[in-house]
């Protein structure tokens, strides 16, 4: 049953658009399933369906709704109606065409026995719902090449703004630094206030202020440039004091010993930290996966062949994008670098925390 599964006779792949409803999908019933599915504008995320066709070929025995963030390594099953098993079985030899290395299951519809017997192991579920939540109670993933990385808490930021102190918050909580308990509104807006450079939180400040809260965990600061940075939508006269922070921040590295390294981090640099334990908090730009050119904190703590996983404190919730994405979020090498080069010049920053003085690779 299994290598059935794995192998589906056929199936078809056909695009999913907003408002309409293919014949053979109505047929199958569930439409108050496939009006949720046309609630959101999905268009940013490839929305397709992978149906399997009946023997005449002019109807369909299953189907599912699958989409993705841009420039990810996964695809994820929003839902699937009609024969279930079959559906899924479909999008998983789909997602092995396409090489990709996960595939995800949101749990709208599917029950926790449908997902095991299709292979996928239950997600955790968040510490507090992300901001503007629209995702659903439950997920589900299956990892493709058998590898599966060991699964921090999600936490999603509560503001927008908060994003550098939650990947630091998560970092240590995954490590076992800190217990999971201790991951909530108070402790990340805590972290933010004594990292922020108002309101966001730049490389060499959030590097100090991780120091400055875990003084036993080895803290390195990895910024390409020397200019002050984030600055370049403000007004000039905002830009200014802003900028004093910054150069304030330089002064603590220094006096607290958090080395400023001025190579960037490459994604096999990022794979060399894991190895020995680090976590890598990772400014990106939101441009390749959301849509626009913003500077955003991601985690990196694990990897998988040809991918790095991270967790992204923040999910659009107008364009179908839940927790579900933004947890255990694989994404390819040359997509993380791509991301990493924050415009308008193209830095970089990311900070690495290592496991408190004394402890080795292994352990949470």
């Amino acid at each position: 049953m299994a290598a059935q599964q794995e192998t589906p006779a056929q199936s078809v792949v056909v695009p999913f658009v907003s408002g309409t409803t293919p014949d053979a999908l109505k047929r199958l019933g569930h439409h108050e399933v496939v009006e949720r599915w046309h609630a959101v504008d999905r268009s940013a995320h490839a929305p397709h369906l992978v149906a399997v066709p009946a023997g005449d070929g002019g109807h369909w025995t299953a189907a599912a709704l699958v989409t993705a963030r841009p420039h990810t390594a996964y695809l994820k099953i929003v839902d699937a109606v009609g024969d279930v098993p079959a559906a899924v079985a479909a999008v998983v030899a789909h997602a092995r065409r396409l090489e990709r290395t996960q595939v995800k299951w949101e749990g709208w519809t599917a029950t926790p026995e449908a997902a095991a017997a299709a292979g996928f192991t239950p997600l955790r579920p968040p510490l507090t719902p992300p901001d503007d939540t629209a995702g659903p109670a439950t997920g589900h993933v299956r990892w493709l090449d058998g590898a599966a990385p060991a699964e921090p808490p999600y936490y999603g930021q509560t503001t927008h703004f908060t994003c550098g102190a939650v990947t630091a918050l998560v970092a240590q909580t995954h490590a076992g630094v800190l217990p999971q308990g201790a991951l909530d509104r108070r402790a990340e807006l805590t972290f933010w206030r004594d990292a922020t450079n108002f309101p966001a939180c730049e490389p060499v400040g959030l590097g100090v202020a991780a120091r400055r809260a875990w003084p036993s965990s080895p803290v390195t600061v990895h910024l390409d440039t020397d200019r002050p940075v984030m600055l370049d939508h403000l007004p000039e006269s905002e830009q200014e004091w802003r900028a004093c922070l910054q150069r304030m921040a330089r002064t603590d590295a220094d006096g607290t010993g958090v080395p400023v390294d001025p190579r960037p981090l490459t994604s096999a640099a990022i794979r060399d930290a894991l190895g020995r334990g680090e976590h890598v908090l990772l400014l990106v730009s939101l441009a390749g996966m959301q849509g626009f050119d913003v500077p955003h904190w991601v985690l990196c703590h694990g990897a998988v062949p040809g991918a790095l996983v991270i967790e992204d404190p923040w999910a659009d919730a107008k364009k179908g994008d839940t927790w579900v994405d933004a947890h255990l979020l694989p994404v390819a090498d040359p997509s993380l670098d791509t991301m990493s080069a924050v415009s308008p010049d193209g830095f970089h920053g990311a900070v690495t925390l290592g496991r408190p003085e004394g402890e080795g690779p292994g352990g949470a």
